[in-house]
């Protein structure tokens, strides 16, 4: 989903930094491979995360949403030289191939592989988190974010992705659209929440980004 004009999208796209040739590779193995390949963060999208995690340089990273493991090697490029990232997906068919191209990378003993119910796996990982993406399922996000706030380091960064969810979230709200009414509450609440300072990015389908105090 793009809210700016194509033209204006395409010139920021141009004088952005380009994907690493892994990237390349896995973006068309997915598109080849994979079903509903647009949800794979993009070239633009990857890069930006890319850029939060290397200005933040954490030590601990946690994904919640692997789908081909293209953001979490982005997010894995901003690394301590012994950091580790935790990436959670629930579909156990993509598994082989996410593990395919994090050994092909740089980072293949810095990245911890989990499949399953994140809502589950979640509480049994021994660690505080420097960075934390979410971009799974809509409904669970409140679920998540309550899990993994109390295991925040002071000065974390939670990134969470979707949240203009196609504009739908300034549209009248249809009381059947679970999606919408959870990223309602989801975007009040990182607002709200006096733990974080939060800003939410227009970049493709929102991207907010939450500071904790």
């Amino acid at each position: 989903m793009h809210f700016l004009p194509e033209k204006i999208d395409d010139y920021v796209v141009k004088h952005s930094q380009q994907e690493p040739e892994l990237l390349k590779e896995l973006s068309r193995e997915t598109w080849q491979k994979v079903l509903n390949p647009r949800m794979l963060s993009g070239t633009f999208q990857g890069r930006v995360l890319s850029m939060i995690s290397k200005l933040t340089n954490p030590s601990s990273i946690l994904e919640i949403g692997t789908y081909t493991g293209y953001s979490a090697l982005c997010l894995a490029e901003g690394l301590t030289q012994k950091g580790i990232l935790h990436t959670i997906d629930k579909n156990e068919e993509l598994e082989e191939l996410q593990y395919k191209y994090f050994q092909k990378s740089a980072y293949k003993n810095q990245i911890k592989q989990y499949v399953g119910n994140a809502i589950e796996i979640i509480p049994t990982i021994n660690s505080k988190f420097d960075l934390v993406f979410i971009d799974a399922d809509k409904t669970n996000y409140i679920n998540y974010f309550n899990l993994i706030i109390d295991k925040m380091n002071k000065g974390g960064v939670i990134l969470s992705d979707n949240v203009l969810w196609s504009g739908k979230v300034v549209e009248e709200l249809n009381p059947k659209d679970i999606d919408t009414k959870t990223l309602l509450e989801y975007n009040k609440l990182l607002n709200s929440d006096k733990r974080l300072e939060t800003v939410l990015l227009p970049i493709r389908d929102g991207l907010t980004i939450s500071r904790v105090k």
